[in-house]
């Protein structure tokens, strides 16, 4: 089945390509990020970092050749309130007091009205350690020789453990055709944001704390900073600055680095400015998850899934920050978007002494998405049928039931999406070519799938437990505001919630702003993650638009058709009634959407974006580098509200997915990531990335904003498992890791006993 046109509804301003809000402004030079502003008075501050993975703080010495009286100096000791950020559980403090537990942890802070000054004075501090031992690997944690996190139970150096269960897995092995079994590992991933973390923080004992800064996530911070600082709510304020880019490592580390500039402002009296260089923020912040996935799975003789036993391990770094629910994302994407009627999947999140990793595009899904797509190609090799015909046979449909047995009662269109993706890349007879023309070429050519759904908005009952509020306000000058805790980063938020805003009023796109990300102004609509933000916060800016206009109607005389200078005119008779023209609205989740924490077990997600990826490569057998020399996206993701800036979402996402394939490895020695500049940890480059052909099926989603569903995320899923699909196409070799560079296809390909392999340099 293919969607109707027709169905979907026809809008004014919803579904067209409207210029970003602040799009002028960032084009201009007139967009300020952190490190463009400037307060009265004002200091910058920096950070003294662990040298070692673990160890006990025996020492702290403050060097000769720097005058220490001109600085203002920080530690544990100054923290007023509770040393722990406040994030999913509060293990990682605020600066290590006795113990550190990775390499450049923060120690201490220091502050000077020259910024000149600091970096002599960082290196002049001293710290001698009683090294302790550390755990550098999922394999050494799960020993438990060494227990560096929790107790010396079951459940030491365990941040978080998931059991799902459907059907008897245990009752097919022996009647099964076939029993295919591999394991796939994942590296971690930098965010390569292009502004770094940054803060601005004044302190005051009448007004308390106020930030400015780079941030994804608003009230994360003003969280964390009431704790840290032992304030109520009124007396935290949060303002973000204009961002650039996030990817998730914008987070959960803001919160930290906004308690040390507000540590240091308090202790200094004035304001502090912090910022990062690139160094620093490659070495010290989060990271995606590095994994390892072994599957074992039974198929039939037609290569029909009979059952699927998953074991999922992520290495979560030293603070549990984020862990527990990117595995519990990595958990629910495991099977993929297939029936199976046995599924065991057990996860494990495990404690190491490296940077905590964190939240990144994906969440836990394209770990996840890597390990089911390549073993499906290893199915289909097994059973000896093409792998589209063995995903075809066994895609889910509508009234199917996933691995957590929620039953898909949306229209779903896999078949379709698959036919479409196949059709566009000319699939069947580029196979062809590719097969006749490889024996005698040195580079080899091929074409991979992966197949892929992506949960939209928290899973579970978190967004019941979030509990959101959003709306709009009208002011007294004549504009409509958006009313939200949702930020821009460079993704589209400002532009497609202004959209929602002004068709649901039936107003033009220029009568609608977003209000200013202030903590003191505006409600708490959740954090800018899990693609939630069109899809979940967009219905609520729908619905608050069509409150406020039910408002005006009954008690301001409003018609029900109206023009533009009707609509200001309700809305001043109305402030003169109420004081003021607002409509606020908080989640309500969708009928039939039900979620057993204790069980594992239920509806997941309200809805699903679905796509069908193909990637074709070309690797060179004389470098031995491989290249993606063609894209093709395809995938449903409810109703696009902006074209332009959704095909943006698919190739940013897709040129994600490429450097997590085959450039981006982070390099650890002791626990510290020291290929930390961008001359030696590779990204791809405008050269790298190929032509990627995007396209949409839209089906809208009910309960999303006019009928969004989220985007972000999914683009990031799918790439890597397809490449490494066309790399295998292409040279019969299956690769089950990633990054994969040409020094690995080198070891695996040349004509060499391993007794020649080359020394390590």
């Amino acid at each position: 089945m293919t969607p109707d046109p027709a169905h979907i509804p026809k809008t004014r301003i919803v579904g067209t390509p409207q210029i970003r809000k602040e799009g002028v402004d960032k084009v201009l030079g007139r967009a300020k990020y952190v490190d463009d502003l400037e307060r009265g008075g004002m200091w910058y501050g920096a950070t003294v970092r662990s040298a070692v993975p673990r160890g006990r703080i025996r020492e702290i010495q403050f060097g000769p050749g720097i005058d220490w009286c001109e600085f203002v100096v920080v530690t544990a000791a100054d923290v007023p309130g509770t040393n722990h950020i406040q994030m999913i559980s509060t293990d990682q403090p605020c600066l290590a007091a006795d113990i550190v537990n990775h390499c450049d942890e923060a120690i201490l802070l220091l502050a000077h009205p020259d910024k000149r000054r600091l970096p002599a004075a960082v290196a002049a501090v001293r710290i001698e350690y009683d090294l302790l031992p550390a755990v550098l690997s999922i394999e050494e944690s799960e020993t438990r020789q060494e227990v560096i996190w929790g107790s010396h139970s079951e459940e030491g150096n365990l941040f978080k453990q998931f059991h799902l269960e459907k059907g008897n897995v245990d009752e097919v092995w022996a009647t099964a055709a076939h029993i295919v079994e591999e394991e796939y590992r994942t590296g971690a991933q930098e965010h390569l944001y292009i502004e770094n973390n940054g803060m601005i923080a004044e302190y005051s004992e009448a007004e308390g704390v106020t930030v400015w800064g780079s941030l994804q996530c608003p009230f994360y911070v003003h969280k964390s900073l009431m704790a840290v600082f032992a304030l109520p709510a009124e007396k935290v304020r949060v303002l973000q600055t204009e961002t650039g880019g996030a990817f998730g490592g914008k987070e959960d580390y803001p919160s930290v680095l906004a308690s040390h500039a507000a540590l240091l402002a308090r202790k200094a009296g004035r304001p502090i400015k912090m910022v990062y260089d690139r160094m620093e923020d490659l070495a010290a912040t989060t990271k995606r998850h590095p994994s390892r996935t072994r599957h074992r799975t039974a198929v039939d003789k037609d290569g029909k899934l009979l059952a699927m036993e998953i074991e999922i391990a992520t290495d979560g770094g030293a603070y549990s920050t984020l862990s527990s629910t990117v595995l519990s994302r990595a958990t629910l994407h495991a099977s993929g978007p297939y029936v199976c009627p046995n599924i065991r999947i057990t996860s494990r999140a495990w404690a190491t002494n490296t940077v905590p990793y964190g939240a990144f595009r994906g969440f836990g899904a394209p770990q996840s998405i890597f390990a089911i797509e390549r073993h499906m190609e290893q199915i289909a090799r097994a059973v000896g049928i093409d792998s589209t015909e063995v995903r075809r046979r066994n895609f889910l449909h509508t009234g199917d039931s996933t691995a957590t047995e929620q039953v898909i009662g949306e229209p779903l269109i896999l078949d379709a999406l698959l036919d479409r993706a196949l059709k566009e890349s000319d699939y069947a007879a580029l196979r062809e070519q590719f097969a006749r023309e490889n024996p005698k070429n040195a580079v080899k050519r091929g074409l991979g799938i992966a197949s892929f759904y992506h949960g939209c908005g928290f899973t579970g009952s978190g967004e019941r437990y979030l509990n959101s509020l959003a709306g709009i306000d009208v002011t007294p000058e004549g504009k409509v505001r958006v009313l939200v805790s949702s930020t821009e980063f460079g993704q589209g938020t400002n532009t497609i919630l202004t959209q929602i805003a002004a068709e649901a009023l039936s107003l033009s796109y220029d009568d609608v702003e977003m209000a200013p990300c202030d903590t003191s102004l505006i409600p708490n609509s959740g954090p800018t993650v899990a693609s939630r933000t069109s899809m979940v916060v967009g219905h609520l800016i729908e619905r608050s638009g069509h409150q406020l206009i039910a408002s005006l109607q009954e008690q301001a005389g409003l018609g029900v058709s109206y023009t533009r200078s009707e609509f200001f005119s309700a809305c001043e008779h109305y402030r003169q009634q109420h004081g003021k023209v607002e409509s606020l609205c908080r989640y309500e989740a969708p009928p039939n959407v039900y979620w057993d924490d204790q069980k594992y077990r239920g509806e997941a997600y309200p809805t699903f974006g679905w796509a069908v990826y193909i990637a074709e490569v070309a690797v060179d057998t004389t470098t031995y580098s491989a290249e993606v020399t063609n894209f093709y996206a395809v995938q449903e993701v409810g109703r696009v509200l902006n074209p332009t800036l959704a095909a943006g979402q698919i190739e940013g996402g897709v040129a994600q997915g490429v450097g997590y394939a085959l450039y981006e490895k982070v390099l650890l020695r002791n626990g510290h990531m020291f290929n930390n500049q961008m001359t030696n940890y590779i990204m791809p480059t405008a050269a790298d990335v190929p032509p990627i052909h995007v396209f949409f099926e839209q089906i809208p989603f009910a309960y999303g904003g006019f009928g969004a569903k989220g985007i972000g995320e999914l683009p990031h899923d799918g790439p890597a498992p397809a490449i490494l699909n066309a790399i295998q196409d292409a040279t019969g070799e299956n690769f089950t890791f990633i990054p994969l560079l040409p020094e690995d296809i080198f070891v695996r390909m040349a004509s060499f006993s391993p007794q020649e392999e080359p020394a390590a340099v």
